[in-house]
């Protein structure tokens, strides 16, 4: 007997995208701060490496235990971008991890010890007087 796809399998597809695709962002700052006076808006994006290492670099081993960011992305490197932090406000950096479930490929290949994570970082802020 052959079943053809209908609604319900449409659906579980575009239910399991939706899923995935929600926990690849992360926001590590966000203030809203209402301020009458504001001199400049400052705003860019840029590519990040967000790679990882296992602890414990024994291949196949690797899969099951934690693994160790090699690049620490901090908020303040990019937000200082704008000028000095105490006049900074409405301040958002978001980081977009979408690009490295494809990207997941490399940790199978390593055997789970290394896995490499193309991150896109967004930040803004808004410059107050």
């Amino acid at each position: 007997m052959i079943r053809k796809p209908g609604l319900q399998g449409w659906v579980s597809v575009l239910a399991t995208t939706s899923l995935l695709l929600a926990g690849c962002t992360t926001a590590l700052v966000r203030d809203d701060v209402r301020h009458p006076k504001t001199e400049a808006h400052c705003s860019g994006s840029q590519g990040v490496d967000d790679s990882s290492i296992a602890v414990l670099p024994v291949p196949v081993v690797a899969f099951v235990v934690p693994h160790v960011n090699l690049h620490d992305i901090k908020a303040d490197d990019y937000l200082k971008r704008c000028g000095d932090s105490t006049k900074l406000i409405n301040r958002k950096v978001e980081v977009n991890r979408t690009a490295c479930i494809p990207a997941g490929l490399t940790r199978i290949i390593t055997l789970g010890i290394w896995q490499w994570c193309p991150a896109s970082i967004s930040w803004e802020a808004d410059v107050k007087s």
